[in-house]
């Protein structure tokens, strides 16, 4: 056969398999049994059928980011485009109504699409820290649906792409809100306990402790090891329950991993159990677990030096303790009205000797008490001696916090290894019998 009738040959062939292949084009089915928007509508379905289907609503603990920030629980009950939700963000735990809806996209979601208590998570007013400005809590209100895993329902975060999962929730999720809320002065530290807080994980074999700094606005702690050059640390996020607390990420000790801690009302501590031997528990210390020379360069014979507390940049810095914010409160309401303490300085080794300053804003005029600094090797504190004040006497608003400046059990001075606003360095001056402690930036 010549090559040019192969070639026809084929060419009719080819023809006629496209024309067959027409013809039968609308019988040929999806291999998945239905069409795209098929799928997501039963999808949509699926997903309003399972949101309804849980008699006490559903529960999560929402951790937005953390890197910085910690969980805040919600309950919801769904029914015919409307929920009922409520949430630990604030003592407001009641219960409110608005509108969802299961929206289709790419993938199906969930929209809580009218205003309710989830929405404070993403209102960019609402900024715990500074860094969060504009941010708020990074939150969000629109969830993507991938599913259920052991009665569980799967979603990601519409912007951060998180994981997010709603468990069924009891009738006692919804009365816990309160609960949770009347733990958190336990987490932040009675004022009653000692000031020093370590969170301390035994792994069956050895023990190891970290200083424990937690951060009521955020709900975020931080643990640092006490072991020198030691850069490890256990960042957390922090969200409240009725029996204690829930961390994420978790706290890996050895090869397991805590999440959830008990309270222990009778010690103030938070329990957390693994298996063989594993614990991990934030407690309280009568003194520091580090206690460092940072106090050498404020003695008699070194180069100039001042720390200042500012207000109000170092009033609610995580390391000005309880005590020593109602000291300062107790200045302000004993001052003439408008005037207010603006500064609380140390001066070392200055031309005029070592001297603590009293700034105020509103007129008042500078308060200024002479010192003398003495060391106490073995606690490694200093203790500062009254040489007398430029007024004469002791100012009557002042006369509390200046006791505990010059508290005859001395001050520990540490350097801390974050800032507050600015880059000054940090150093915080804190009692060796109380617990005062004041927060001050490097001047």
């Amino acid at each position: 056969m010549k090559l040019k009738s192969i070639f026809n040959y084929i060419l009719i062939a080819i023809l006629a398999i496209q024309l067959v292949s027409c013809d039968n084009k609308e019988t040929i089915e999806s291999p998945f049994g239905a069409t795209p928007t098929e799928r997501l509508t039963a999808k949509q379905k699926e997903l309003n059928d399972l949101l309804e289907s849980s008699e006490f609503g559903w529960k999560a603990v929402y951790f937005t980011d953390v890197t910085q920030l910690g969980g805040f629980t919600h309950v919801f009950k769904f029914k015919d485009g409307k929920v009922d939700m409520a949430s630990d963000f604030d003592d407001d735990t009641a219960v409110y109504s608005s509108e969802y809806s299961i929206e289709l996209g790419s993938t199906t979601s969930l929209l809580f699409s009218t205003s309710n208590r989830i929405h404070l998570l993403s209102d960019s007013n609402n900024a715990p820290t500074p860094a969060l400005r504009g941010k708020g809590y990074k939150g969000d209100f629109q969830f993507l649906y991938y599913g259920q895993e052991n009665g569980e329902i799967i979603f990601r975060t519409n912007r951060s792409f998180e994981e997010l999962r709603f468990v069924k929730a009891t009738a006692a999720d919804w009365t816990n809100l309160a609960k949770a809320r009347a733990m958190i002065p336990n987490v932040i530290g009675a004022s009653s306990r000692p000031l020093f807080r370590l969170l301390e994980t035994n792994d069956g074999t050895k023990i190891d402790q970290f200083d424990f700094n937690f951060t009521p606005a955020s709900r975020y702690a931080v643990a640092n090891s006490i072991v020198a050059g030691s850069s490890f640390s256990y960042n957390v996020g922090v969200a409240y329950t009725a029996t204690g607390i829930t961390v994420q990420p978790a706290v890996k000790v050895g090869t397991q991993e805590l999440t959830d801690f008990t309270y222990d009302a009778t010690t103030g501590s938070f329990n957390a159990t693994g298996t063989g031997g594993v614990t991990a528990t934030i407690r309280y210390s009568n003194k520091p677990l580090v206690i460092t020379d940072d106090y050498l360069a404020l003695l008699d014979g070194n180069p100039s030096t001042a720390f200042g507390y500012i207000a109000p940049f170092l009033t609610t810095a995580v390391t000005t303790s309880t005590l020593t914010q109602t000291l300062l409160a107790e200045v302000n309401a004993n001052l003439p009205a408008g005037v207010t303490i603006s500064r609380v300085q140390f001066n070392f080794n200055t031309i005029y000797g070592s001297y603590v300053e009293y700034r105020f804003s509103g007129g008042k005029s500078t308060e200024y008490h002479n010192v003398q600094v003495v060391e106490d090797p073995t606690n490694k504190t200093i203790i500062l001696q009254d040489l007398g004040w430029d007024s004469g006497s002791t100012p009557a608003a002042l006369a509390k916090i200046d006791a505990e400046l010059m508290n005859p059990k001395g001050l520990y001075v540490k350097r801390e290894n974050f800032t507050v606003n600015y880059s000054n360095a940090v150093y915080t001056f804190t009692s060796a019998s109380s617990n005062f402690r004041l927060t001050t930036y490097a001047l």
